[in-house]
């Protein structure tokens, strides 16, 4: 039975004015190590840029000796310095398709990374007839700047991608199990309800690739065993709760009904049966916002601000943001901050607006400052920090 519900969470209007931070801004030069200053409600912001030189970064990883690791989309992975200065690209990285949205996207280090030097990684891989979301397990090495052991631990399964929706982040939780996002492949948003494939899914995998036993659907007839959640359309940021391990996952809408979900084992967010949002046409895509057995979001945008990378705030450098949820935002530029009470999003700040930067990236560093990844042909990475830090 189809019913209208009052949806869960907020609902962000453009310029609403609760949500926008007045302040004076000023414009960003591209030169490294210029800082520019930006207001917020924990004071005054600097925004410096750490590295420059890179075409469409996609995510950023920390390694433990102050240096980072950085994917390119178009199919490069290097290491940046403490410093901020650009290795050559890694050898050893699979070839990728870069075409529409796919090629290099997230990278992450492996828990144990300081003994096994052990990285995940994901990207769009070309098969006959179009692309698939492809998961790889590589070692660093880099003394000699390259990926070894690389061995490609999952690969996904339907209809193909002409070059849109791949998803492709991942998180790894506590236990050392992997969950990664799949997109729905844009032209295929059907199979989001289709438990024979990977389509429009959440997965949960173990470090080998292997679907671990206690996953929901393991032993039902059809079903893919690595299917965590059901249901998505293109799912671009992921982050777990460290405070209680919950897995919150941020996914772009068509036009409106960007999404921000609270993952649970087993369970249904709808796509693309429920929804808030219309096809890019104008025409209708949804039979309703709300249904029984599929799960409401904390929170949607109409208009869409396409929110990305997504990480849970824990330093010490920015107290009165702890346990603040932050995103990147695309098509928004800007980086958004959600305030979070259980598994309702109670408030929303807008930052960086006058940055003018597609944020792609938000990671928390090692030194509490939040460090974003701008996406274009000219990327940077920029680190945030409160005024004089």
């Amino acid at each position: 039975m189809t019913m209208m519900k009052t949806p869960v969470g907020l609902v962000t209007i453009a310029l609403s004015a609760a949500t926008l931070l007045a302040g004076t801004f000023l414009l960003v030069t591209g030169t490294r190590g210029q800082n520019t200053s930006f207001q917020s409600s924990a004071g005054q912001l600097d925004v410096q840029t750490f590295a420059t030189g890179l075409v469409h970064p996609w995510a950023l990883a920390f390694l433990p000796d102050g240096k980072m690791l950085v994917t390119e989309r178009p199919g490069r992975m290097r290491i940046v310095s403490a410093e901020g200065q650009l290795s050559p690209p890694l050898r050893g990285v699979p070839e990728v398709w870069a075409s529409g949205q796919g090629g290099l996207l997230d990278v992450i280090t492996d828990r144990s990374f300081a003994q096994s030097r052990t990285i995940f990684f994901c990207y769009a891989e070309r098969t006959s007839g179009g692309g698939r979301t492809a998961v790889a397990r590589a070692r660093l090495n880099d003394g000699t700047g390259r990926l070894d052991d690389v061995k490609v631990i999952f690969r996904q399964d339907g209809p193909l991608s002409s070059g849109n929706h791949y998803g492709c982040r991942i998180a790894q939780a506590a236990d050392g199990n992997l969950f990664v996002t799949l997109g729905d492949h844009s032209s295929h948003r059907d199979e989001a309800q289709n438990l024979s494939n990977h389509l429009g899914k959440l997965i949960r995998i173990a470090p080998d690739g292997s679907a671990p036993s206690d996953n929901p659907f393991v032993g039902r007839d059809g079903a893919r065993p690595e299917i965590w959640s059901l249901g998505h359309r293109n799912e671009q940021g992921l982050a777990i709760n460290p405070a209680n391990g919950e897995l919150w996952e941020f996914e772009h809408g068509p036009r409106g009904g960007d999404e921000v979900n609270v993952i649970a084992r087993g369970k249904n967010y709808g796509w693309p049966v429920i929804g808030f949002g219309v096809d890019y046409s104008g025409g209708k895509i949804h039979e309703a916002t709300a249904r029984d057995g599929m799960e409401q979001p904390a929170k949607y945008w109409v208009p869409s601000i396409s929110p990305s990378g997504a990480t849970f705030y824990t330093g010490k450098l920015f107290p009165k943001w702890n346990g603040s949820l932050f995103a990147g935002a695309l098509s928004g530029r800007m980086l958004v901050r959600l305030t979070v009470n259980g598994h309702a999003v109670t408030g929303e700040e807008r930052l960086l607006q006058n940055l003018y930067e597609r944020i792609r990236d938000v990671r928390q560093g090692p030194d509490g400052a939040l460090w974003l990844l701008t996406d274009n042909s000219a990327g940077r990475i920029l680190r945030v920090t409160p005024a004089g830090k």
